[in-house]
């Protein structure tokens, strides 16, 4: 299997040795990294052990489970990234998740902040960031023109009622 993270390698040595313990991650993105596959293949325990041990109570374990599960998991970008290298102990790295609930794209833009303590690098917190606008690819219809549903009937007279 190919690692959801996206860096196109096996999962097996990729973020599993991270998942299973077998290495701790030398880097904020690695961890994040991790943290993105721990969501798609459904190990909310090392989402709650990868979360700063200051601030774990804060993780909401049942809703996170359900969004990890619920979800399907189409891919991770890395945007950005300051410092969270293996020499620093902060570390800011800033993505887009992308995911699928029920029929419903979504991407969820993030900048996540990462503390290195004892060794071991740690989520904070994340502020999320709005996305670009959205720009309409099609003309605007106006009130007197034929309504695109194909009814018949101008616009202003079908989908195009003040509601």
């Amino acid at each position: 299997m190919t690692c959801p993270c996206g860096l196109g390698e096996s999962l097996e040595t990729c973020c599993g040795p991270y998942l299973k313990h077998q290495k701790k991650a030398p880097t904020a993105e690695a961890l994040m990294r991790a943290r993105y596959t721990a969501y798609a293949t459904g190990d909310v325990e090392f989402i709650v052990e990868s979360h700063d041990p200051d601030r774990r109570g804060e993780v909401d374990r049942k809703n996170t489970e359900a969004w990890s599960k619920q979800s399907e998991w189409l891919g991770l970008e890395i945007t950005s990234t300051e410092k969270g290298q293996p020499e620093d102990d902060t570390g800011i790295v800033e993505f887009i998740a992308r995911y699928k609930v029920k029929a419903t794209k979504i991407e969820h833009r993030e900048r996540a902040l990462f503390r290195k303590t004892e060794d071991r690098w740690f989520f904070v917190d994340g502020l999320e960031i709005k996305g670009p606008p959205v720009k309409r690819t099609e003309p605007r219809v106006g009130r007197n023109d034929p309504c695109p549903c194909g009814s018949g009937k101008k616009y202003k007279k079908c989908h195009g009622v003040a509601a």
